[in-house]
């Protein structure tokens, strides 16, 4: 059993090299703001980082008087399963997470899974030591509508999470054998799996998901809509009062850059994110001060054109055409491409 005190965390990260800038970045962020924690335990789930940025990694925690992480290869689920698994989203790398209960060390009870991209602002003292009802995960509710819940056998109204932030009960995960539930899941659904993991950890934890307040996970869709624009865009059956949303977006505890076709991610050049500055703050005092910015790309020109008329529609109308695409097109592709 773990000696959890209030001034003790662990916490996991999963990532390859492509993102192993942005995950430093991130850990930059944490120890800045979380000064006052007596131990910071981390734990990276490593899909291929290089030796060099390894070495940058580990003068993050030599700088600021921490012990090294420790480095764990990343589990490949291709291997575990035997058969290619359809990322959907995001990397192969973020797969890795699904298997915390095997690669950690037994003793641990509770963990705190971040993702990469994100920047932590505030003290993670109140995040680490919340109630959790007795449920194996602590997660933002993601603001999805009902056909997403369908595609995934999940009823209008149960609960869909974002998953770049779960507060992890070890223990309560290793006695509902999620790892197994989740392996069958996949074989279920022959690898095509809507929303790649983070679809496999919804089917699988929905009704086992106590939300978090959303100042934990200020994902960018809080900042790229009024609450009343998001609520029409993406349709949600449940979600945060306009109050909550409010205080995630002028006083975030987390900030996540997720992927929005409305604003580019803050390691890119020309990022609108109203947080980008504060991302590139923390870049200034990293390793990584001296590498450019990355460039926008898009390998989907019809995207480009999307945000386009977008933008040059009245707003209006704008929202209410995405919210069509976002909550019925989006889904119906899905069952379609997925076989559902």
């Amino acid at each position: 059993m773990q000696d959890r005190g209030e001034n003790s965390m662990h916490i996991v990260y999963a990532s390859d090299d492509n993102f192993a800038e942005i995950m430093g970045v991130s850990i930059v962020s944490l120890f800045e703001n979380n000064k006052d924690m007596d131990e910071i335990v981390i734990y990276i789930l490593d899909s291929g980082i290089n030796d060099i940025n390894k070495k940058r990694i580990e003068s993050v925690f030599q700088k600021y008087n921490r012990c090294n992480p420790s480095w764990i290869t990343a589990t490949n689920i291709n291997d575990v399963l035997g058969m290619k698994v359809n990322q959907d989203r995001g990397s192969l790398s973020q797969f890795a997470r699904l298997f915390v209960s095997r690669v950690l060390p037994k003793e641990l009870d509770r963990v705190l899974y971040l993702d990469c991209d994100i920047t932590i602002d505030k003290s993670l003292n109140e995040l680490w030591n919340m109630d959790m009802n007795g449920k194996i995960v602590a997660a933002l509710q993601d603001a999805f509508a009902p056909l997403y819940r369908k595609n995934l056998g999940l009823d209008k109204n149960d609960i869909m999470f974002n998953s770049g932030v779960m507060l992890i009960d070890l223990n309560r995960w290793k006695e509902e054998h999620v790892e197994e539930k989740i392996l069958r899941f996949i074989k279920k659904y022959n690898g095509l799996v809507p929303q790649g993991d983070q679809g496999v950890l919804n089917a699988i934890l929905s009704s086992e998901t106590e939300p978090l307040n959303p100042r934990f996970n200020s994902v960018t869709i809080f900042h790229d809509f009024t609450y009343e624009n998001m609520l029409i865009y993406r349709k949600p059956p449940i979600f945060y009062s306009k109050e909550e949303i409010k205080e995630a977006v002028t006083n975030p505890v987390i900030i996540h850059f997720t992927t929005s076709f409305l604003s580019k991610r803050a390691w890119i050049e020309g990022s609108e994110h109203p947080y980008a500055k504060r991302w590139q703050e923390y870049k200034s005092i990293s390793p990584w001060k001296d590498e450019p910015l990355r460039k926008h790309t898009s390998s989907k020109k019809w995207k480009d054109a999307y945000v386009k008329m977008y933008k040059v529609l009245p707003l209006g109308l704008s929202v209410r055409i995405s919210g069509l695409l976002q909550a019925y097109g989006r889904p119906i592709i899905e069952k379609i491409k997925y076989n559902i």
